[in-house]
């Protein structure tokens, strides 16, 4: 039973260690936008920015994406930037997803995956929410229903700082 209790401690430390920061400066990138110019985190301070890494593949990721429009639609006026962090290796299956599920926030190539790990991503999908200053404030790994009051309620809480 010992053994079990340190496998399972050790399990619960490994992912701790590997998942994405909660708290502090949020690592800076640039990356492609598949519909115009290249976007640089860090000139959107003064922002709140959902940071949302997704890939066409992921059941969870595909039913999150509507409601990520929906928010950025709502909020776009009030500081909003929704950017959506693709993980597809190969484009045509992310092309292919977004030509039926078109969004209205930027989508970024992440194909080799060095914005998900400066992240630490450790969950498709997972989404970052970066406050006016540039720091992460909160991480949520995995989507399921009801997850969208908690993101309005996250972002709501941001914008009025």
């Amino acid at each position: 039973m010992k053994h079990l209790f340190l496998t399972i401690a050790a399990a619960v430390l490994a992912v701790n260690v590997n998942a994405a920061p909660a708290s502090g400066p949020a690592p800076d990138f640039t990356a492609k936008s598949l519909a115009g110019p290249n976007v640089k985190l860090s000139e959107l301070k003064g922002k709140v920015v959902l940071v949302n890494f997704w890939a066409s593949w992921c059941g969870p990721c595909r039913q999150e994406m509507p409601i990520l429009d929906a928010l950025a639609k709502a909020n776009k006026d009030s500081g909003l930037v929704v950017l959506g962090v693709n993980q597809d290796e190969e484009s045509d299956e992310r092309d292919a997803f977004l030509k039926d599920n078109a969004v209205s926030f930027p989508i970024l190539d992440d194909s080799k995956n060095e914005i998900a790990k400066a992240y630490k991503v450790a969950a498709q999908p997972s989404s970052v929410f970066v406050d006016r200053k540039g720091n992460i404030v909160h991480v949520h790994e995995g989507f399921k229903a009801g997850d969208d009051a908690a993101y309005a309620n996250t972002i709501k809480e941001l914008l009025a700082k």
